[in-house]
């Protein structure tokens, strides 16, 4: 495929999606993304008490961003040991490949939660359910493995659930720690990084971010992510992941980015919320807030470590005469470049 016909943008939000039983899921593979190659995402809500049945994932780990509503969260490891956790607007989780695991609102509202898979060929429709694998097996063998009799078991679920409605969970019934109000965090649960509650690298003027990696959040061993922010005309800067490829949710305002693929073809998109963007590891590209509000953007990578190659940290890393030669620059033009790295630049 010719690389400068790929789009790098997705309009999730504006999907139909999958519905039943309290809950809705709009799913972004590379199968819907061409572009997506290397990681996959789902944008899902549950009202209260719904719930995204026991299941695993065999090809993806699932790292995941709550945007707004509370969830609670069990999930099983291969020592037998099980955890369940609260999540509030801003907390991350990660689920490691295989793991069993589900997902239920809380509280007295809608949730609303991005999940990214480290996979592009991940697709929700291709998940391994619980009920799904009961239903499957022959019924004298389900009898056998639960307890029960045939006749109790044909009264189980006789196909996938896959959102199952139900009451909101007593609070006493988790037992996640409550989110800290400090800027210095202590991880609190294998499962749960409060991410909002980080202090921000904040750029006056120009916006801020959240970052969480493996460092942070230890058992996100294969996938990273961050919320950036963008004032007004603020740009984050030109530059590359050189270990990761990334995805993008945009959660309000507007925004361009362009996707640079080397040998002259770079790709320009204008994105809305709701919107995904993605970028190929070692593609250069730049985010521009082109929008009067604040652009909120999740970001994830489907490597635990968090890297970037930054053009002006670059320029500015080399002997003036190293860049005065490359661009052909006249008297005084070296003394323009940014002599740090920019990061984020404000708008005019």
């Amino acid at each position: 495929m010719n690389p400068s016909s790929l789009s790098f943008k997705y309009e999730l939000e504006k999907k139909e999606p999958r519905t039943n039983d309290g809950g809705t899921t709009r799913g972004a593979s590379v199968k819907e993304f061409p572009a997506s190659v290397g990681i996959a995402g789902v944008s899902m809500r549950l009202q209260p008490g719904s719930m995204r049945e026991l299941h695993w994932h065999a090809n993806a780990a699932e790292w995941a961003y709550v945007i707004s509503g509370t969830v609670r969260t069990t999930i099983i490891h291969p020592d037998g040991q099980s955890y369940t956790d609260n999540f509030e607007p801003g907390d991350v989780w990660y689920f490691p490949k295989g793991y069993g695991h589900s997902i239920q609102a809380t509280g007295t509202e809608e949730c609303h939660f991005i999940l990214i898979f480290d996979n592009g060929n991940f697709s929700e429709d291709h998940t391994f359910s619980v009920t799904d694998f009961v239903s499957s097996m022959p019924p004298e063998i389900v009898a056998q493995n639960l307890g029960l009799s045939l006749d109790e078991v044909s009264e189980l679920p006789q196909k996938e659930v896959y959102f199952a409605a139900g009451v909101v969970p007593d609070e006493l019934s988790v037992n996640a720690a409550a989110r800290p109000e400090e800027s210095d965090i202590e991880l609190t649960s294998l499962h749960r990084y409060p991410l909002h509650s980080q202090q921000p690298r904040i750029i006056p003027g120009g916006g801020l971010q959240r970052l969480v990696t493996h460092k942070e959040f230890p058992i996100s061993t294969t996938m990273a992510g961050s919320v950036l922010e963008l004032q007004p005309g603020a740009l984050r800067e030109m530059h590359w992941h050189p270990n990761a490829d990334e995805w993008q949710y945009f959660i309000s305002g507007q925004a361009e980015m362009s996707v640079f693929l080397a040998e002259g073809v770079s790709v320009t998109e204008q994105f809305n919320a709701g919107d995904v963007g993605y970028v190929p590891m070692g593609a250069g590209h730049y985010i521009k807030n082109t929008g009067d509000t604040v652009c909120k953007v999740l970001i994830g990578f489907n490597s635990g470590t968090y890297e970037s190659i930054d053009l002006s940290e670059w320029l500015a890393g080399n002997p003036k005469d190293v860049v005065i030669t490359n661009f052909g620059l006249k008297e005084g033009e070296i003394e323009k470049f940014p002599q740090k790295k920019v990061f984020i630049k404000p708008g005019k």
